[in-house]
């Protein structure tokens, strides 16, 4: 028999109690790099959940990495949303109407969401084209061009897709492999949990410290295993294209 899926208060309880939301894993104890190429700059995020923060009260990766790289931060993350374009509040949407054409950044960065692949989104295909007519962002891999085409076009700064660690989920492989295609034909940046041993193979113990629910970090976890990562990944992309931002 299947089990009832917690209820709102049940998961709420759940995040207060989580160790990992314990006040020893604030945010506030994180150290800005005395080195960091995007000292004064600007960082733009786009995302669901996991961008959020829904299981760590929205200190996720954004708010890791303006801190530790001394940048203003900018986050576009609602919960429940997909890359594909399936109304008002999908990245694509949000891509055009919460990120100001005249502002700049210095990086713009997009969280592969769980939610097309537990949602069922279209996958699509990775195209020949280069224009934003040539993509079908209903679909996940149209959604990603979409928003890289956009992103170089109006703002020219780097765009990097940061991935979620490894759960059991084909279709997330799947949307995981169209990500390295779109990697491989624009050249952009992937932040890579998915596929990484330093993450996966943490003992479980200290897993069931920095994950909520297979899915979700808690504080501790952005803090102390997703966000050194993903500060590390980002670091050796902008280094290899000799830019800021």
């Amino acid at each position: 028999m299947a089990q009832n899926k917690p209820t709102r208060e049940q998961i709420a309880r759940m995040i207060v109690e989580a160790p990992g939301n314990a006040p020893a894993y604030s945010f506030e104890t994180i150290e800005p790099r005395k080195d960091s190429p995007l000292v004064g700059g600007r960082l733009a995020v786009l995302g669901s959940s996991v961008a959020f923060g829904a299981g760590s009260f929205q200190w996720a990766v954004g708010e890791y990495l303006s801190r530790r790289l001394g940048c203003d931060l900018a986050k576009s993350a609602v919960s429940g949303t997909t890359l594909a374009d399936q109304g008002q509040l999908s990245y694509v949407s949000r891509l055009h109407s919460d990120f100001d054409p005249r502002d700049r950044w210095d990086a713009f960065v997009c969280q592969l969401s769980t939610n097309d692949a537990t949602k069922g989104a279209p996958l699509g295909e990775v195209g020949k084209g280069r224009d934003l007519a040539d993509f079908d962002a209903t679909t996940t891999a149209g959604a990603m061009e979409h928003i890289v085409c956009h992103v170089r076009r109006t703002w020219g700064c780097p765009v990097l897709f940061f991935t979620g660690s490894r759960f059991e989920s084909a279709a997330y492989q799947q949307m995981y492999d169209l990500l390295c295609q779109v990697r491989d034909k624009w050249d952009i940046g992937v932040l890579d949990l998915w596929n990484n041993p330093v993450i996966n193979d943490v003992p479980a113990d200290q897993k069931a410290l920095y994950i909520l629910d297979g899915i979700h970090p808690t504080k501790a976890g952005y803090r102390d295993w997703w966000g050194p990562e993903l500060e590390r990944q980002l670091l050796a992309y902008l280094a290899r294209n000799d830019t800021k931002g």
